[in-house]
């Protein structure tokens, strides 16, 4: 079973996002970037898939500057054999449709069994390239998995819907964006880290095909305000209810 496990370099959620000098950019220069956390739980399940069946490769895909290659050794830390690198430059104001027709043409000179990939990034939120590889491939998509089986040539997940949860399946290949729950993530040991910097990476130059995005301007979310104290004990409770209701409108 070939995998192809797509993957983003995105923003550690605990860096303090500062703005750049130019107003339309983040400042870089403390800024911790990791693999998409969701991508964690692709990376961790293709692997699942492949232990389990006992042979296979699993390759994982991203796009970027060659900065992006860390969060690829982290996955290969984790046991992922091989990574592609499709090199483009400034690919954070590239659109969601130019990324997945990028991605879209590399992985049919894979012709893989199954692609995986977060269910979102968490920097943009666009919640679209994977359904868009679904379009460009010709291959069903199934998102959201909190789990995932194989059998016989298909793919059946589980996902949360509301008031209930709903079982999906799909021949393959196919593509599965992972949920949170999916499963847990390991954390690449020591020899795992020291395997990965001899893991073949390929460097393709590739260029977008459309103009992409251009940010006109970016800005901080207004400062909450300050909370108060409107009392102590019992004698409180009042005030706190008429302050929900009247004031904050939650109640």
């Amino acid at each position: 079973m070939k995998i192809v496990v797509c993957v983003k370099q995105v923003p550690d959620t605990e860096t303090k996002v500062v703005i750049g000098s130019d107003g339309k950019s983040i400042d870089s220069a403390d800024v911790k970037y990791v693999m998409n956390p969701y991508d964690e739980y692709a990376v961790e399940e293709a692997l699942k898939l492949k232990e389990a069946a006992g042979d296979g490769e699993v390759i994982v895909l991203s796009l970027g500057g060659e900065e992006v290659q860390p969060a690829m050794r982290t996955a290969m830390a984790m046991g992922v054999d091989s990574g592609v690198l499709l090199k483009v430059e400034n690919a954070a104001l590239a659109d969601g449709l130019s990324i997945a027709k990028a991605l879209a043409e590399e992985i049919k000179t894979m012709e893989p069994d199954l692609v995986l990939a977060g269910k979102i990034a968490i920097d943009g939120y666009g919640h679209q390239v994977a359904s868009m590889l679904g379009e460009l491939l010709d291959m069903p998509v199934l998102p959201t998995a909190k789990s995932l089986e194989m059998a016989d040539g298909k793919a059946t997940i589980k996902r949360e819907i509301e008031g209930g949860t709903e079982t999906v399946t799909a021949n393959t290949p196919c593509i599965i964006t992972a949920e949170k729950g999916l499963n847990e993530p390991r954390y690449p040991a020591l020899k795992g880290i020291m395997q990965a910097k001899r893991k073949p990476l390929e460097i393709k130059d590739v260029a977008l095909n459309d103009e992409g995005v251009e940010v006109l301007e970016m800005s901080l979310p207004p400062k909450k305000p300050d909370g108060r104290i409107v009392g102590e004990g019992p004698e409180a409770a009042a005030e706190l209810i008429k302050l929900l209701r009247d004031e904050a409108q939650v109640i």
